[in-house]
């Protein structure tokens, strides 16, 4: 039962199933003094008038506790009979538990109890473990689990819990030894127990987490790479007469980086992070370009085929003057074509191709790919991307993408391994976005004022949500709302397209395709459109139950316009009642249009979990640390790695074989992600 529930396999594991809070055990309450706001309680008293009433699973018992200044009922529903046998009428008692009301009168149901005189009864902070309902309902409770761990730590010693990290550490950051850091984390004697505890745990874990980074990164950069020695024709050609418009000084930044790495004689992994709009595209062409320079082929892998097919529209744009053919495999290019492109990728004709996971498939063969661009790189597993890297002998460069604006500290711990690049400037002629929120109340007004914008030859989206634990209701809503759409815009008018997720993909092309061709002024959507769109003439979004949606993918969202040179607006709209938490997001995104900012803010709302899953490694999963909040920690122990690996990269030094034991231990069984980005 432990190992299903709390992944409990062994001695250890157990005592390394942390609590997530104490209560205070060291404080007294009298009776008389409980008022209706007190939540948890402690109380000495006389127990009387104990008495068991019921029969079968209705069975119950009751006792009152009296002290000088009042009384307490005190409820026990299950267990009652045992519970019964084990109580002595007119004896003291301690008392714990949460109190509630009836009529005006105090009770606690299920309530700590032990007699005054035991060892159970001394005053401490009492630990409460996270828990799941099947294992209460079979009794494993708080309280039965605190004693498991206190009989368990009496039959460990300080030699069970060896030292694992370096004296100089320890002593230069103030820390407590292990052994004291497990007994305490469980059963503080005082406040400064817990604190120096949990202090001691939260550093062990972040600097594992940072050591195997800093590993990683080690790894990566000793790995053999193409040499791209020249940037040639093809870059110059580009640069000089095909660009569409001046580099920002931010893209020039990040290819001078680019450049520096692919010369190096070791493997690129390199990740560039750009707010919606910034560019990253055209950092990615001439990427590639420089690959072609030095004679190799280059790919683009997106994950979804709608991103695939946007990429493969404007890098053919790009390119076509110059004469480069580019190519497009997904899951759809079947039979004669299909067969044409791998021809050509293994014989090395084709030098560019952009596709989804089709290009990972063991047919797929290059001659000599020399760069590899992952895009939105986050939406792919572990193992898929590895099976691109070994596409040659020599791994070909790494270039990955997103769009997701990631916190500095959630990429110091999610992407430490890799060297990060931040495109922070939007192109020449951009206009911030506005964004405002209305109620269902100003719908009418909305309305009147996306026709105002379509009849200056501007064009809309209406984005619905679509989730898929509600698929059926939210399809409906979309219908209604498509409906309610026509209503304000007349379709031998307006000309409306739809698109969603239940639609076969030739016809969700079709529509697609009428909205970028301009046919039709209105996309009403699902967030099918969130990557992948790209329509400089529409000036709106909407986003309908704006409140269903998080930070960052309402500002995925809001990118979706603001791509050509006329103003664009974003407008939020929610019902009339919101929590204070949608609130505060409406907040946020009315008053910030910068991706970093909103997604930092993101990351404090929601978590690293909600907003980025784990890295599939397992290296990420804390069971105390919280990056959001121990950033200072994280920041010294990201220190003291690195401090560590440019001195003794194997740990090979006498006083590092406790930090190696563990990490050998942390991966034993695990699959080896050493080698992939």
């Amino acid at each position: 039962m432990l190992r299903k529930e709390l992944d409990v396999h062994y001695a250890i594991d157990l005592l390394e199933h942390y609590p997530f809070r104490y209560t205070d055990r060291t404080k007294l309450n009298k009776i008389g003094n409980i008022k209706p706001d007190d939540s948890y309680v402690q109380l000495i008293g006389t127990l009387t008038n104990i008495y068991e009433e019921g029969s079968g699973r209705k069975k119950r018992l009751t006792a009152t506790l009296y002290d000088d200044t009042g009384k307490i009922e005190l409820i026990w529903f299950q267990g009652a009979p045992w519970m019964k046998k084990s109580l002595v009428s007119n004896e003291h008692y301690i008392v714990f538990g949460k109190v509630s009301f009836f009529n005006g009168i105090p009770n606690i149901a299920h309530p700590d109890i032990d007699p005054l005189k035991s060892e159970t009864a001394k005053a401490t902070l009492s630990p409460v473990y996270p828990l799941t309902e099947k294992l209460k309902n079979k009794g494993l409770n708080n309280r039965a689990l605190s004693k498991i761990m206190k009989e368990l730590l009496g039959k460990v010693s300080k030699n069970d819990f060896p030292e694992i990290l370096p004296a100089n550490i320890i002593q230069q950051h103030k820390l407590i030894d292990r052994y004291s850091a497990i007994k305490w984390i469980h059963f503080p004697e005082s406040n400064e127990h817990a604190r120096a505890a949990e202090y001691r745990l939260k550093w062990e874990e972040l600097f594992t987490s940072q050591l195997k980074v800093g590993q990683l990164r080690v790894h990566n950069h000793a790995q053999p790479g193409w040499v791209f020695k020249t940037v040639g024709d093809h870059f110059n050609t580009f640069y000089k007469k095909h660009l569409p418009f001046e580099l920002t000084g931010a893209q020039k930044r990040v290819l001078k980086e680019i450049r520096g790495d692919t010369a190096t004689g070791r493997q690129m992994n390199r990740l560039v992070q750009g707010d919606v709009g910034s560019g990253k595209t055209i950092v990615a062409v001439m990427s590639m370009l420089l690959a072609l320079d030095n004679g190799f082929q280059a790919c683009l892998m997106a994950p979804t085929e709608i991103l695939a097919q946007q990429h493969y529209r404007s890098i053919t744009k790009l390119l076509t003057p110059m004469g480069i053919t580019v190519e497009l495999l997904t899951g759809t290019v079947k039979g004669k074509a299909r067969k044409e492109i791998l021809n050509g990728l293994e014989s090395g004709a084709t030098k560019i191709a952009v596709g989804t996971h089709a290009l990972i498939e063991d047919t797929v063969q290059f001659e000599n790919l020399g760069l590899a661009v992952i895009d939105e790189q986050h939406r792919f597993g572990v193992g898929q991307r590895a099976r691109l890297w070994k596409k040659n002998t020599t791994q070909p460069h790494i270039l990955v993408m997103t769009a997701t604006p990631i916190p500095r500290t959630l990429a110091m711990t999610l992407y430490g391994d890799l060297d990060v690049s931040v495109i922070d400037e939007l192109p020449p002629g951009r206009q911030e976005i506005k964004t405002f929120h209305r109620n269902e109340m100003r719908r009418a007004h909305v309305m009147e004022f996306i026709r105002q914008e379509i009849d200056k030859g501007r064009q809309a989206y209406i984005v619905y949500p679509l989730i898929e634990e509600s698929e059926k209701i939210d399809y409906e809503s979309l219908m209604k709302g498509y409906e309610q759409v026509r209503t304000f815009f007349p379709d031998d008018k307006y000309r409306i397209a739809m698109v969603h997720g239940r639609q076969d993909q030739d016809e969700r092309q079709r529509n697609m395709a009428r909205f970028v061709n301009g046919e039709a002024y209105v996309l009403v959507a699902t967030t099918v459109i969130e990557v992948g769109v790209d329509v400089p003439n529409s000036s709106v979004m909407l986003i309908e139950s704006a409140e269903r949606f998080g930070l960052s993918q309402l500002h995925q969202l809001r990118g979706r316009v603001g791509r050509g040179a006329e103003q664009s607006y974003c407008i939020l709209m929610t019902g009339s009642k919101l929590s204070e938490e949608s609130a505060k997001r409406m907040k946020i995104m009315t008053s910030s249009s910068n991706g970093f900012v909103i997604a930092e803010q993101d990351l404090a709302m929601r978590g690293p979990g909600d907003l980025y899953g784990t890295r599939q490694s397992g290296t990420f999963k804390f069971k105390l640390a919280d990056i959001i909040h121990d950033t200072e920690i994280l920041e010294h122990t990201k220190l003291a790695a690195q401090k560590i690996l440019s001195e003794d990269p194997q740990l090979m030094l006498p006083q590092h074989h406790g930090i190696k034991n563990m990490l050998l231990k942390e991966t034993r069984g695990s699959n080896n992600w050493s080698k992939i980005s």
